[in-house]
């Protein structure tokens, strides 16, 4: 016979239809803004050289009403070689967010590790058909740890306040 712990993983519902358990639903996802420059085309296309690709993200979490947040998904690239400029893309995917019932606490971890996750491969994905659109091999990007990314930065906040002085000597 199993112990018994006294925890309900399936609470009955509340009345009047209540529901007082945590929940966030991705509502919409969509390409806020989109940006391709190919400014030396056609020359471009007849160099030799390999190009060096830089990759830059960044991720944004506003509230835009009650219990709805828009997190987005900032992607930056440039594609260069000896000769000059291939093509630079910049592009802003964003994911509508409804969230009930969730802790303070546990919303900046879902909105900068968790949410991100979830609407990178459809950024990834604007990003490969726009630079195919634009006359070269479609671009994939790697994928990328958002909870690792996320954990380094919440490690490295904690140490400089560790270091930081506290009260007055």
């Amino acid at each position: 016979m199993a112990d018994e712990t006294g925890t309900d993983i399936n609470p009955a519902p509340q009345a009047n239809g209540e529901d007082t358990a945590p929940a966030i639903g991705l509502i919409s996802q969509y390409v806020k803004d989109l940006s391709f420059e190919n400014p030396n085309a056609p020359a471009a296309y007849q160099w030799q050289s390999a190009p060096q690709i830089d990759v830059q993200f960044n991720i944004g979490a506003d509230n835009v009403g009650e219990n709805l947040y828009e997190v987005s998904l900032k992607i930056d690239i440039s594609s260069k070689s000896d000769e000059g400029t291939m093509f630079v893309v910049d592009l802003k995917y964003a994911g509508l967010f409804g969230v009930r019932n969730v802790p303070d606490d546990q919303l900046q971890p879902f909105f900068l590790a968790e949410a991100p996750r979830i609407l990178f491969p459809f950024a990834r994905r604007v990003v490969a058909d726009v630079v195919r659109d634009g006359g070269f091999p479609p671009l994939l990007l790697e994928p990328i740890d958002f909870h690792g990314l996320f954990m380094q930065q919440a490690q490295a906040q904690s140490d400089v306040g560790e270091m930081a002085p506290v009260g007055q000597a």
